[in-house]
């Protein structure tokens, strides 16, 4: 999976009146590659990642994924390729409740068949590289912060992605912890060799990877 976005604007109507919140924004990615995107709270790290993720469409420019437009395919099918293609991991781990573990990590393989036959048996060997096997029948009230976390990473990998996009991943979680799971992501990102785009405040983990840019004034300038 490559990605492209070209003189990509956002901007959002607040009654009378239209906020600007990207403008122009232009990057390519290729898998392997990683992109840790700062800036204040409210510049609009979160509205990135929501475009890149087609969860939004921008108000102008392009967004390419391997050369083609995933904003031109229907509803159904561009919903089809989110699910296979793009995975997800937020500051809360949104599992659910009521789930286990290893059901919450299939519940992306209910709605779209995915890249593996056996998605059980691959829910399975992501919870052990996370260090959850321990956990497969546990209900997320019974785990602690980082192994909620650890638990919404392997759900966001069992499709295996192109894209793995992360909004705060560590914001909720202590020092230690935010080291362990920033040192799992970047191992199962070596791994899988995906695009891994995360959005933080902290500089610690932005030191980590490849690409640094900063989020000011809804543009991107790169951090050395």
């Amino acid at each position: 999976m490559t990605l492209q976005l070209s003189e990509v604007f956002k901007s959002f109507r607040t009654g009378s009146n239209t906020v600007e919140v990207l403008r122009g924004i232009s990057l390519e990615l290729k898998p392997g590659q990683t992109l840790a995107v700062m800036g204040p709270s409210g510049s609009g790290k979160s509205t990135l990642l929501h475009l890149i993720g087609t969860l939004d469409s921008p108000s102008s420019g392009s967004i390419l994924m391997d050369g083609g437009n995933p904003f031109a395919l229907s509803e159904p099918d561009l919903a089809k390729f989110r699910n296979r293609q793009i995975g997800f991991v937020f500051q809360d781990h949104h599992l659910l409740p009521q789930y286990s573990v290893l059901e919450n990590v299939l519940i992306p393989t209910t709605a779209f068949p995915g890249n593996t036959d056996d998605p059980d048996t691959h829910a399975r060997d992501l919870l052990e590289c996370v260090g959850l096997s321990h956990r497969l029948h546990h209900l997320p009230a019974e785990l602690s912060g980082g192994e909620r976390q650890r638990a919404a990473i392997a759900r966001a990998l069992i499709q295996q992605p192109g894209i793995l996009l992360c909004d705060e991943p560590t914001g909720n979680l202590d020092r230690s912890t935010a080291n362990s799971v920033a040192d799992l992501l970047l191992d199962l990102h070596r791994k899988e060799q995906t695009i891994l785009i995360v959005a933080t405040h902290s500089i610690a983990l932005a030191g980590r990877f490849q690409l640094r840019f900063e989020l000011n004034e809804g543009k991107l300038q790169q951090q050395t």
